[in-house]
C-alpha cells in the first residue's frame, strides 16, 4: 500500500465519517470538552498502534531532530485550534455546510504551499483550486 492517492482516499473517508460522528457527539457536550475527548482517544489509539509494531521508545523520541520536533508540536497546536474551532462550528451549524467550509483548507494549503514552500501549480491544479473554492463556499452557503 505505497500509494498516496489511496491513503488521501482512505483519509478523506474518515474525515467525513469524524464529521458525522463529531456532530452527533457534539449535541450534548461542550466543543473545548469534545476537542479533549477527541485528543484523548487519538493519542492513546495511536500510541498502542506504535506499541504494537515495536517503535515506541523514550530513546528513539530522545534521538527526533529538533526542529522536526518543533515544527510537529506547531502542528499539533494548530491541529487542536482546528479541532476547537472545527467542533464549536459543528455544534451551530448543519454538517455538510460545516465540512464544506472547513475543506476551503485545501484551498489555503495549496496556496500556502506554492506561497511558502515554493511547490508548482499547474494551470489543472489552479483550475481545481478555484473551482473548490467556489464549490466549497457554494455547499456551505447554500
Amino acid at each position: 500500500m505505497q500509494s498516496w492517492q489511496l491513503w488521501a482516499a482512505a483519509a478523506a473517508l474518515f474525515a467525513a465519517i469524524t464529521a458525522l460522528l463529531t456532530k452527533l457527539g457534539v449535541q450534548s457536550i461542550d466543543a473545548g470538552m469534545a476537542t479533549l475527548v477527541r485528543t484523548l482517544v487519538v493519542a492513546i489509539a495511536l500510541a498502542l498502534v506504535l506499541v504494537s509494531r515495536g517503535q515506541l521508545a523514550w530513546s528513539t523520541l530522545l534521538q527526533l531532530p529538533g526542529n522536526g520536533v518543533l515544527a510537529l508540536a506547531l502542528s499539533g497546536l494548530a491541529t487542536g485550534l482546528s479541532w476547537f474551532f472545527y467542533n464549536r462550528a459543528l455544534q451551530l451549524g448543519p454538517v455538510a455546510a460545516v465540512a464544506a467550509l472547513d475543506k476551503l483548507s485545501v484551498v489555503l494549503v495549496a496556496l500556502l504551499a506554492w506561497l511558502v514552500l515554493g511547490e508548482p501549480l499547474g494551470l489543472k491544479a489552479w483550475i481545481g483550486v478555484v473551482t473548490m473554492a467556489i464549490g466549497a463556499t457554494l455547499v456551505a452557503w447554500a
